[in-house]
């Protein structure tokens, strides 16, 4: 099907249809009545919507016209006010809820996961996702992994093949760039770039400014929208006061809740300024716990007071605030829902009485991904589909068995188990959110907008200055920082990182060799021998300084944040030989737990370019070291904990 081929005639709304047919009965019928049709006041309906009504079709439950006949005018003169009629009235939304079957009902509440990448006509991946489309009716799709131009051509290509508009969403906590990064060419591990990717929120919670945060909105929502993506699941509201935290860590503004919600009202009204929807996540509050949902159900066991003092106070606010989404989070909360240790996702208690009746929100709730441990160990697709409708959702996303779960939802109505008016409430939502986003009228982006929208220098200018304020320095023993020698000083970079991260290291120890270019670049990873480390610490002993660099981040969704034992090892062996050294966290601002005699400790908070390359201008005292620690790192750091440190030179590195 191509762009311009017609949809299904059951969903056709022509944009333009004349109601001349419709008017000139009225006119008419009031003229061999001897009465002028004239509108009293001004003119009632300037801006009438006629998209979308066949004249010929029967007008229901529409009123007879009241006449208003003034005293001082001639029967013939009299003036009659004309109603609009109802149809005319109507929005795409509930124009097309009307055509839906129980079984397309259900499919607008589905959201599968689709990978960015090449599928060719014919292949597996290509049959799945059209299969979901044509004959599942799905409503949306979750867009994953790709590169600007591949999403945005395989989303137009969905988007045509789909009757109704497809809902897109993506996980783009720190930027588009978060999924449509691009490609790495291997081998010679090439970054082929694409769209802008932001520092973590963590590290704009470290700059102290909101305005930073809305900027990181504004440039996500222009983005994603040009790339065909209507949903941001962003902002992340989560409190993260626990540090052992494996799943939410960075990936959180701070500890601090009144800084976590003004820090989030900033980036969804920097998203929503900008024609996309913010969803805040993940409710009602992920960051006090020690369990990954992806494979287990974490427990929180405070007291309900506590909860409305922390975990949901950054909701409460941003929803007073106009968000228009909501991420319901697999995790139990037993002062929310009468002691039941049960999944937030399935319980009527948060998701209805507490989201929807206390605190009022009267927009989307998507669930997160079912499929994640928490949820699927316990239910099959259908009875947790159902479960989550039950509980107050609207959009179920990536289900274990897209099928399956249609099947639960329809079982469930005709059984009587779900009523078809509670399945409308949520397929209302979600075709008034794609009427909202325009998507009735032009579903498809342009390609060519893509390279004058996409990670222009204007955008990633915003990351960089974020990632410059954002560099925290927490120890700076024998004023180590910033670093003093000559160009030909012997210095180590060793990058301790996942074995699939090959971009770890990579812009820092590129901006290193500009002013140390005998910079020796290791890198290590959890599979690394004790061989390797003997010969790491033989090197140490010849170096006049070295890096430490640690890229453990939640996204790795391991379950744990911990360094191997060897790693720690070394870190010790530099500080008895006496080599100065300085471990940076690109990641986990936590791990100085393991390292709590470290002299020199520096916090970038995420392995991004922009972090990788602003971590070396301080260090190197291109650029001034001005963050504050948003959260506390017990027992060592307090909140707004940072030694500063002004600028000795121009800013380093480049692009």
């Amino acid at each position: 099907m191509t762009r311009d081929t017609p949809l299904n005639s059951r969903y056709r709304h022509p944009d333009t249809v004349s109601v001349g047919i419709l008017m000139s009965t009225v006119i008419l019928i009031l003229s061999v009545a001897g009465c002028s049709v004239v509108a009293t006041g001004a003119d009632p309906n300037p801006d009438l919507d006629v998209s979308g009504i066949d004249p010929n079709e029967v007008i229901r439950d529409e009123p007879a016209p009241p006449e208003s006949i003034s005293p001082s005018t001639s029967e013939s003169e009299a003036r009659v006010e004309v109603p609009v009629p109802v149809l005319l009235t109507r929005s795409w939304a509930e124009r097309t809820l009307e055509q839906l079957t129980i079984e397309e009902k259900a499919g607008q509440l589905l959201m599968p996961w689709v990978l960015g990448d090449f599928a060719p006509e014919g292949s597996e991946g290509h049959e799945r996702i059209f299969n979901f489309i044509e004959d599942l009716k799905i409503g949306g799709l979750i867009m994953s992994v790709g590169t600007p131009f591949g999403v945005a051509a395989k989303l137009n290509a969905l988007q045509a093949q789909s009757d109704l508009p497809l809902l897109v969403a993506a996980d783009l906590e720190t930027g588009a760039g978060f999924r449509m990064r691009g490609a790495v060419q291997m081998p010679g591990t090439i970054d082929l770039g694409g769209a802008t990717d932001f520092p973590s929120l963590m590290a704009v919670g470290a700059t102290g400014n909101e305005e930073f945060a809305y900027e990181m909105g504004r440039i996500t929502a222009v983005e994603a929208r040009a790339l065909g993506v209507h949903v941001p699941f962003a902002p992340v509201l989560d409190v993260n006061n626990n540090p052992d935290n494996p799943i939410i860590n960075v990936r959180s503004f701070g500890e601090d809740p009144q800084q976590v919600a003004e820090m989030g009202i900033a980036f969804v009204r920097g998203v929503q300024d900008n024609g996309a929807i913010a969803t805040g996540k993940h409710f009602p509050g992920h960051g006090d716990t020690d369990v990954d949902s992806h494979v287990g159900l974490p427990v929180i066991l405070h007291d309900r007071a506590r909860m409305d003092s922390v975990e949901l106070q950054p909701f409460r606010r941003a929803i007073d605030s106009g968000m228009g989404a909501i991420m319901s989070a697999h995790i139990s909360v037993p002062s929310l829902n009468g002691g039941e240790r049960e999944p937030s996702t399935l319980s009527h208690e948060v998701l209805t009485e507490i989201l929807r009746e206390e605190l009022g929100f009267r927009g989307i709730v998507f669930t997160d991904a079912m499929d994640m441990s928490a949820v699927a160990r316990q239910f099959r697709s259908g009875e947790a589909a159902v479960r989550a409708l039950e509980a107050g959702a609207d959009v179920i996303l990536m289900p274990a068995s897209v099928s399956g779960a249609i099947e639960g939802i329809v079982e469930a109505v005709r059984s009587g188990r779900l009523t078809e008016d509670r399945l409308d409430l949520s397929v209302m939502r979600v075709l008034e959110t794609k009427e909202n986003a325009g998507l009735h009228e032009d579903r498809y982006v342009s390609l060519e907008e893509i390279p004058r929208t996409v990670g222009i220098p204007e955008h990633e200018e915003v990351a960089d200055q974020i990632a410059r304020k954002s560099i925290t320095l927490l120890k700076n023993g024998n004023d180590l920082l910033p670093l003093a020698g000559t160009r030909s000083a012997r210095v180590m970079s060793v990058s301790y990182r996942r074995s699939s991260d090959v971009l770890a290291g990579r812009y820092f120890n590129r901006a290193m060799r500009e002013t140390y270019p005998r910079l020796r670049a290791i890198e290590v990873d959890g599979d690394t021998s004790d061989d390797r480390y003997q010969e790491l610490r033989r090197l140490a002993r010849e170096q006049a300084f070295v890096v430490v660099g640690t890229y453990v981040t939640s996204v790795n969704v391991s379950g744990s944040f911990t360094l191997p034992e060897e790693l720690v090892e070394f870190v010790r062996y530099l500080d008895q030989i006496g080599v100065p050294h300085t471990v940076v966290s690109f990641g986990n601002p936590y791990l100085v737990a393991d390292f709590p005699d470290v002299r020199s400790y520096l916090l970038a908070w995420s392995g991004s370019e922009a972090s990788q390359r602003a971590a070396a201008a301080a260090m190197l005292g291109h650029a001034p070291i001005a963050g504050r620690i948003p959260t506390r790192i017990p027992p060592f750091f307090e909140i707004g904990d940072g030694i500063q440190i002004p600028s000795s030179g121009s800013v380093g590195g480049t692009r």
